[in-house]
């Protein structure tokens, strides 16, 4: 099943961010090598794909598990929860109907 796992960023938690994205994003890209990510991006804190200094206020993730429980035990291990970036992560089961 598809699971939506949002995370939102604490206050100026650019720089915590962008140290552990490598190990972030090497995590996003083994579910990509697995056919399990359907999508994977940062929420700029500003109207602009290049926010700069001004940030990002979370991630969203949608990607598959087998079960609720594994997507939060995914969730929790994710380096920015480490890192501090994350201050709340929501997952939820999700149901894809566009595009189809």
């Amino acid at each position: 099943m598809l699971y939506s796992i949002i995370g939102e960023d604490t206050a100026n938690s650019l720089s915590a961010r962008q140290q552990a994205r490598p190990a972030h994003l090497a995590r996003l890209e083994s579910l990509q090598n697995e056919g399990r990510l359907v999508l994977a991006g940062p929420n700029p804190a500003i109207d602009s794909d290049n926010p700069g200094d001004a940030g990002f206020s979370g991630s969203v993730v949608i990607a598959e598990f087998s079960s609720l429980e594994e997507a939060k035990a995914w969730a929790d291990s994710d380096p920015y929860v480490d890192a501090g970036v994350y201050e709340n992560v929501t997952v939820k089961p999700f149901k894809q109907v566009f595009p189809n």
